[in-house]
């Protein structure tokens, strides 16, 4: 296995800006073609004391306006972090009651199309007909394609293609408003609770997106094959949410008002999990593949230099952000899988009578 040390809220580098303060100015296409600088994420000292600005009255909002994009700024409530925290439980909590009733399905799904098909002895030629042989054809081929994939690879092709939609989204200048109110977490903002879930698969930078979709693509095979895909999944999303939450945490207490997107807080919790699992694992760096060391270690390194981070004031990354996801993989490695998962069966009782016999 290679360890990538690429991801954007993993290791601080000069590849990427991770789950922080998006770097500006950058340079985007208009619709008209001409280049426009688009300068979000990242709060300019010139002429601004955002210390200052968080020490302003309650009522006090100070809006950024940027190239014509309103940045919310300043003031940080104290009291959003009930409402970050409120919203951090209850989408944990539905991601997992989420990915069992998909557990539930899929299984239900299957034993009713084996059933059906030992009882419909013209069910086979039935479906055949009413499809059209170019259709047939095409599905086929898109059945083998993803019949040859492995297990983590399917769970991580859909996280994927959500990622490049959402940074295609970034490249419309229209639409850069809305992808700063929604897609990049700020506890200064109104819009508190639905950023720091949909911040998990938001990327400006093309190198951020593929450094973070390329580490994801390594250690999701180990975790996937260990937890399945229904539990990986659940883990993948709480541990996006729960680094947003982190992050709004640490921004509130030490009076630091920005905005963040990324995927590495999710990623973080996949490798923290995967390194406590197989901590005799030797991993690698990427581009230095002579030089080994166990995953126990690499957890530990990482970690340690998140919290450095957090202690000297480092505004390379949102390292609150990284601890929080890796923390809660470490949590889901030493007593969530153990002792959290199985309780999924309770619910799937429940689930099943509220459903009802399944129809012939």
């Amino acid at each position: 296995m290679v360890f990538q040390l690429l991801s954007s809220r993993c290791i601080p580098s000069s590849f990427v800006r991770c789950h922080s303060l998006i770097q500006y100015p950058r340079k985007i296409l208009n619709s008209a073609g001409t280049d426009r600088q688009l300068a979000i994420l990242r709060y300019t000292r010139n002429g601004r004391n955002p210390r200052a600005e968080s020490f302003a009255p309650k009522q006090t909002i100070v809006p950024t306006q940027v190239q014509g994009i309103v940045i919310e700024s300043g003031y940080i409530d104290p009291s959003t972090i009930w409402r970050s925290f409120l919203f951090t439980v209850a989408f944990t909590t539905g991601s997992f009651v989420g990915v069992t009733i998909w557990e539930y399905e899929t299984v239900r799904s299957r034993a009713m199309q084996a059933l059906r098909s030992k009882l419909s002895l013209n069910w086979f030629r039935e479906r055949a007909k009413q499809q059209r042989q170019e259709v047939d054809q095409w599905r086929r081929e898109v059945t083998n394609w993803w019949n040859k994939l492995s297990p983590g690879e399917r769970v991580f092709a859909p996280i994927c293609a959500l990622n490049a939609i959402v940074y295609g989204l970034w490249r419309i200048p229209s639409l850069a408003p809305t992808m700063v109110r929604y897609f990049a977490s700020n506890p200064a903002a109104k819009a508190v609770c639905w950023p720091m879930f949909l911040s998990t698969f938001s990327h400006y930078s093309l190198l951020h997106i593929m450094a973070n979709m390329y580490v994801l693509h390594s250690f999701s095979h180990a975790a996937v094959a260990t937890l399945g895909r229904e539990q990986f999944l659940g883990m993948y999303l709480s541990a996006g949410v729960i680094a947003s939450f982190a992050s709004h945490v640490f921004k509130t207490v030490a009076r630091q008002p920005g905005l963040s997107l990324g995927a590495s807080g999710a990623i973080m919790g996949v490798l923290a999990y995967v390194c406590c699992e197989y901590p005799d694992t030797q991993l690698s760096i990427l581009f230095l593949p002579m030089y080994t060391f166990s995953a126990g270690a690499a957890i530990k390194v990482i970690m340690g230099i998140d919290l450095a981070g957090i202690l000297m004031g480092w505004k390379i990354f949102d390292h609150a952000a990284h601890l929080g996801g890796a923390t809660f993989g470490l949590f889901w490695c030493y007593f969530g899988a153990q002792n959290l998962w199985p309780l999924r069966e309770r619910f799937v009782g429940y689930w099943h009578e509220l459903r009802g016999p399944p129809k012939k």
